[in-house]
């Protein structure tokens, strides 16, 4: 699965780094960068100092050009110039072989069409000469377990604690805060911060991270996706690997799509399908920046094992019942404590202390830092425990100062996870103890619970077998919507079962067909010009006779003259009847920027554009995603059935769903579009079957 992205060993840890556009001025950037990898990084290799007349720098000897570097010598040039010079720079690195270049100058496919044109050249120069960039238009690579520093950041030297979290973003300023969330307990490892992607980018650190031994989480900031499919393939190495990945996605409004694509010009993507394919691959997705670090921090603990509870523990009795209401809110698995464990409490406990999931040890252990810590221990060692949340309500100065001790102590030899929430504005010295000690104390229980609701719903999915990549996404070109008629047929001869029908040209033809195909019938306008023939009066059901059928006739014609006086008409066509009572779903396929061809799926009819209850994921499907993807419907109950109503026959539902997607896979990427809707399901055994299909082809796409 890895064959597909690049090593990026010598980039994660060169031998011999040279820095183009190193300065000697005071707060230049290129001052900052040569600082970093010289003064505060801990690189034992070569340091080549790039300048145009400088002769020496921090005690380097300076080179004049990238052309006049020694042979071999130089894994990564980190380059600071301006936009103008970067290409004839990289076009040297390219002739000396060197094999990765770092670009952060700005001035790029973010500032408009110029700039995307010399971008465009970085990245045929890549794949002509098999250089590899990193950039540009961004604040450089770190690697904080070997401290090695190839940024112009000042703050490097300030945020210095690595860990096994592998961090990936695509812009500066939001990763270092992520960065700085995480300055105490276990950190990140290593860096990425793409930039624009002009080469390299979030696949290629994903991959490279799912693979690295010492990173265990992969955390991801992502504002836009430049290949879907490259990305799901990445997504899939790290699932084969066991190693969650943590999404925050920004873009999941209009405003944000617009603010994501101005700064890394990149497609940001649908939320509804980029929150999908997230799910379909095992991502857990987060909402701010404050879950991506601890809902990462979290999961380094492990996989939660079925058996492992939330045990919510607190002094506060009215703390604890709130706790408990918002725990059962998030659907979250509360514990049941062992026999053994509420003994054990009770024996140390006051009478009047709950020794039950909510714990409440009442205020006693506040005077008592040893019954507090055993009483913390004695709910850590529970085999059905695997999350202790400990709200802490107020702030007591010392009294609680040492409360945290307790919790820091408890922590550092208890393999479960436990969460302290400091529930009081007044930030006391407690919570700085929290902070330092690395347990990253929430200030909220609903963020707290919001956080493990990711953590216990997401690493599942992550232990889910991986799917096939779908194809990647396209502009779609101009293209032609086919008849229902011939949609039909195409669908009929991929083994996609559709309703018997005839096409009729006149009205003693459809009376022909309607007794040939046995009453009561369903007639519909065909024209290329009408995508949806309702709205143009184009559809009359439950027809039983041939007057009814003439009529029938008449009627459509009449209305589709007065609303669209424009289509041509080929004919009605006529069809069998299915019975009432089968509910009415929508499947459809859309070809998405980023992701390629994505199926939906949800509550058809003509109240689609009304309820939108739909769900997303890429294509190609196999059948256990078929079943995630209709239990995501909001409203999969009706299919389960409802006031003596027989469940719908759901395998048929996902045996249509899988045949959707082959059809899709095999049509290729002449396929823009196809909507069933409505998708009639009948009851067990009564299949579900597309009652109308649009389908847009482009042949000059395949």
């Amino acid at each position: 699965m890895n064959d597909a992205f690049p090593d990026l060993g010598r980039l994660v840890a060169p031998r011999g780094i040279a820095v183009v556009g190193a300065s000697q001025r005071e707060g230049a950037q290129g001052r900052r960068l040569i600082d970093n990898v010289v003064l505060h990084s801990a690189f034992t290799g070569a340091v080549f100092p790039v300048h145009p007349t400088a002769t020496e720098m921090l005690g380097l000897p300076c080179f004049a050009s990238v052309d006049d570097l020694p042979d071999g010598a130089v894994d990564v040039a980190l380059v600071m110039v301006n936009a103008t010079q970067v290409l004839p720079v990289l076009r040297q690195c390219a002739a000396r072989r060197i094999p990765f270049a770092v670009v952060m100058t700005s001035g790029f496919a973010e500032v408009g069409a110029e700039g995307a044109a010399l971008q465009a050249e970085i990245t045929a120069l890549c794949g002509a000469t098999g250089l590899r960039v990193y950039g540009p238009n961004c604040p450089g690579f770190v690697n904080l377990r070997d401290r090695i520093g190839m940024t112009f950041s000042p703050a490097f030297k300030d945020d210095l604690n690595p860990g096994p979290i592998g961090l990936a973003t695509q812009g500066g300023g939001l990763g270092r805060n992520v960065l700085q969330a995480l300055a105490h307990g276990p950190g990140v490892g290593l860096w990425f911060s793409a930039g624009n992607e002009a080469d390299l980018g979030l696949p290629n650190f994903i991959a490279h991270m799912a693979l690295d031994p010492q990173i265990r989480v992969i955390a991801v900031l992502m504002e836009g996706i430049q290949d879907g499919a490259r990305l799901i393939r990445a997504l899939q190495c790290a699932r084969a690997q066991g190693k969650p990945v943590v999404v925050l996605k920004i873009g999941r409004s209009e405003h944000g799509i617009r603010a994501a694509q101005s700064h890394t010009a990149s497609i940001a993507g649908s939320a509804q399908v980029n929150s999908a394919v997230f799910r379909q691959y095992g991502v857990v997705e987060v909402g701010d920046l404050h879950e991506l670090a601890t809902v990462s921090r979290m999961l380094l603990a492990g996989p939660p094992r079925a058996t492992d509870g939330v045990c919510i523990y607190t002094f506060s009795g009215g703390t604890a019942a709130l706790a408990a209401d918002l725990a059962g809110a998030a659907g979250l698995p509360m514990a049941v404590l062992e026999p053994r464990t509420e003994a054990a409490l009770r024996a140390v406990l006051p009478a009047f202390a709950s020794t039950v999931n909510p714990v409440d040890t009442t205020a006693d252990i506040l005077r008592d830092p040893q019954m507090a810590s055993t009483c913390l221990r004695i709910v850590c060692q529970d085999a059905n425990v695997g999350t202790v949340v400990f709200p802490i309500p107020m702030d007591y100065g010392e009294i609680t100062a040492g409360m945290a001790a307790t919790i820091l102590e408890v922590a550092a030899h208890s393999a479960k996870r436990i969460v302290p929430v400091w529930m009081s504005r007044r930030l006391g010295p407690g919570f700085e103890a929290l902070e330092r000690g690395g347990l990253l104390p929430f200030v909220s229980l609903s963020d707290a619970f919001a956080a493990l609701q990711k953590v216990y719903a997401g690493h599942a999915a992550v232990q889910a077998p991986a799917v096939p990549a779908p194809h990647g996404g396209a502009d779609a070109p101009a293209a032609a919507a086919l008849s229902e008629v011939q949609a039909k047929a195409l669908l009929r001869s991929a083994g996609i079962d559709v309703p018997s029908g005839r096409l009729a040209t006149t009205a003693d033809e459809a009376v022909r067909h309607a007794e040939a195909i046995g009453h009561p019938v369903v007639m519909k306008v065909v024209s290329a010009q009408i995508a949806h023939k309702t709205e143009a009066g184009g559809v009359r059901l439950d027809i039983r006779s041939a007057p009814d059928v003439r009529a029938a006739w008449a009627d459509i014609h009449a209305s589709v003259a007065a609303r669209r006086p424009d289509a041509q008409v080929d004919g009605i066509l006529v069809e069998k009847m299915f019975p009432p009572g089968g509910r009415e779903l929508l499947i459809g396929v859309h070809r998405d920027a980023a992701f390629g061809p994505v199926l939906s799926c949800g509550l058809g009819g003509i109240h689609v554009e009304v309820l939108k209850d739909v769900t997303h994921r890429a294509i190609p499907l196999e059948r256990a995603e078929a079943g995630r993807m209709l239990r995501e419907i909001r409203a999969f109950a009706l299919l389960q059935g409802v006031r003596g109503q027989p469940p719908a026959d759901l395998q048929a539902l996902e045996d249509l769903l899988l045949a959707v997607s082959d059809f899709v896979v095999q049509q290729g990427p002449r396929l823009r579009e196809l909507d069933l809707n409505p998708v009639w399901v009948g009851s067990v055994g009564q299949g579900a079957v597309p009652l109308d299909a649009l389908l847009v082809l482009d042949d000059a796409a395949a």
